[in-house]
């Protein structure tokens, strides 16, 4: 395929993207749709690779509902939705150098020898209490995890754009009753997890107003 006709598909993605608040509950995604969407999350990067998310696809009605008594900002898309996501997040004690999360990640799933597994260990170590110097503050290391999982978000959203796909990221929930919900149905270990973000995707039910965005000039500077 021509690069020019790839690069125009793609910006044609982003001006059809808008953030769903209505979807069409009749109009279902397809399983192989719906793969194809969580394949790009999965393969998405993350800071040292080490990918501290879960995507927990909600499809049940009464979780559903249930979820919908704490989440106020997803209420529209929790009742309309084809698919319904979750996004969890690694707590601090999972992503400090020396979990157990980290060795399996090096060593079982990077596959590193072990020099250079112990050389990205001291490394990431470094980062995580010098270079940011976060690991003393519980919260803004969860917080940093959460970032990594909002580029495999973003990473689904224009795929499910690029194949005419709608979709919606949502924070207007309150953290702790969704993680209180969440560990108490049995579908979140909160020994390991917390919620980062949800994402609703499906088929709109009505167009859009026109895309507004601050123009180029405005958002990006060059350094010469």
């Amino acid at each position: 395929m021509d690069q020019e006709i790839k690069k125009n598909e793609i910006l044609s993605a982003f001006h059809f993207r808008h953030a769903t608040k209505d979807f069409d509950p009749d109009k279902k995604i397809s399983a192989a749709d719906f793969e194809y969407i969580l394949e790009t999350g999965r393969l998405s990067p993350s800071s040292y690779g080490f990918e501290p998310w879960k995507f927990v696809i909600v499809q049940n009605k009464d979780v559903r509902s249930k979820l919908a008594e704490y989440a106020s900002g997803a209420r529209k898309q929790l009742l309309s939705a084809s698919h319904f996501m979750i996004i969890l997040t690694r707590i601090p004690k999972d992503m400090v150098a020396s979990s157990d999360y980290i060795e399996v990640m090096l060593e079982h799933v990077q596959k590193l020898p072990p020099e250079t597994l112990q050389a990205k260990r001291t490394n990431y170590d470094h980062f995580l209490k010098t270079s940011f110097a976060i690991e003393d503050d519980p919260r803004v290391m969860f917080e940093w995890a959460c970032r990594q999982t909002y580029i495999a978000l973003g990473n689904m959203m224009t795929a499910a754009a690029l194949i005419g796909i709608d979709s919606c990221p949502m924070e207007g929930f309150n953290r702790a009753k969704i993680n209180e919900l969440l560990a108490a149905e049995g579908i979140m270990d909160p020994e390991h997890f917390g919620v980062s973000v949800m994402a609703a995707f499906g088929y709109r039910l009505y167009n859009p107003s026109e895309k507004t965005r601050r123009c180029a000039q405005e958002v990006v500077e060059w350094l010469e």
